[in-house]
């Protein structure tokens, strides 16, 4: 399966072919690869990602999303295709595609029953992963967003080693940013060899109804220090939000112009600086 040609590093890469990891399905061209990554779950890593995916499809890209998360796969969820099944035939497994044509691959198009758990050894879920990659018909992409597992262990890991990643985007909450979780997740990347395009800041106040004011609940005054210190810059800060909570029911129409426009900035970034 393995491919330079297909290879979104080729020509860039400098890793030796003899101990280059990855793998590629020949079938398949897939331009550029985001992986969306937070240092613990519970951030609003799978919104983000199903959002970054909206967003570059609006922008007229052909996009695809893969959801690595195994044990925690909200993907189906958040575009509204949970209802649907993948298939397989001669070229691969088939990508579920929602109704504006983004291709998604989940282990919940693949069960029966998407209330079932997923109660595997980390290689397993490693192995499925990967295959996720070699083994689906993603045809041609412009942008592959991975929505990757939670933390930095070992499926993580594989994402990075087998997959050829073109950048990082991290996502965290307020009180995380300023601390370890983060900078844990931010090292292993940067050992990796993967550029980190950003940050988003989930979750980073509320809006009243009222005034429009923010409210931050968790006020940290050193978060242009830790960007500094790290050397990452700030995408956007999204709000505690019904609009985005109910991201799944009712679509990107919802929300509002704020919101919107930290969407359309993250993803004026991730296109400029992959081209």
């Amino acid at each position: 399966m393995s491919n330079c040609d297909t290879c979104p590093s080729k020509n860039s890469c400098n890793t030796e072919a003899a101990t280059c990891n990855i793998k590629n399905n020949p079938n398949n061209n897939v331009k550029n690869i985001i992986g969306v990554m937070s240092g613990k779950g519970g951030v609003g890593k799978s919104t983000v990602s199903a959002m970054i995916a909206e967003e570059l499809n609006n922008k007229g890209y052909k996009v695809g999303l893969m959801d690595a998360d195994i044990t925690g796969p909200s993907i189906p969820r958040l575009l509204n295709i949970s209802g649907k099944k993948a298939f397989a035939n001669e070229k691969g497994l088939i990508p579920v595609e929602t109704e504006n044509g983004i291709k998604v691959v989940s282990l919940n198009l693949l069960m029966d029953d998407e209330n079932q758990p997923v109660i595997w050894r980390g290689p397993l879920i490693a192995g499925v992963v990967e295959q996720f990659w070699t083994d689906v018909y993603w045809g041609d992409l412009d942008y592959l967003i991975i929505d990757m597992p939670p933390g930095t262990g070992d499926v993580a890991l594989t994402v990075m080693q087998s997959i050829p990643l073109s950048g990082i985007i991290m996502v965290s909450v307020p009180q995380d940013l300023v601390s370890m979780i983060v900078s844990k997740a931010i090292n292993m990347v940067k050992k990796m060899n993967i550029p980190v395009l950003g940050v988003v800041e989930n979750m980073s106040y509320v809006k009243c109804p009222d005034c429009g004011k923010k409210i931050r609940i968790f006020e940290t005054d050193n978060i242009s220090e830790f960007l500094e210190e790290n050397q990452i810059k700030l995408l956007g800060e999204l709000p505690m939000s019904k609009d985005v909570a109910n991201i799944s029911q009712e679509g990107n129409e919802i929300l509002d112009k704020e919101i919107e426009k930290t969407f359309e900035y993250i993803g004026k970034t991730i296109v400029e600086s992959l081209n």
